[in-house]
């Protein structure tokens, strides 16, 4: 797997390492990307199910009004 550096700023690194509960920065900004990663899979899932609903809901023929 390629590996990138960066560089951060330490207080913020070591703010996420208490929130997180991780004893080195690489822990715990792996933590931070891996949570954002995963929260966008879980907003992709819910939009899709939506968009999906809302199609079904689209297709459906519609009575006539009068």
């Amino acid at each position: 797997m390629a590996k990138v550096n960066i560089s951060l700023d330490a207080e913020l690194v070591v703010e996420v390492m208490v929130l997180a509960g991780v004893g080195s920065p690489q822990d715990a900004i792996e933590v931070v990307v891996r949570d954002y990663i995963a929260r966008g899979h879980r907003t992709e899932a819910r939009t899709e199910l939506k968009d999906e609903a809302l199609r079904e809901v689209d297709a459906k023929p519609q009575e006539p009004q009068g």
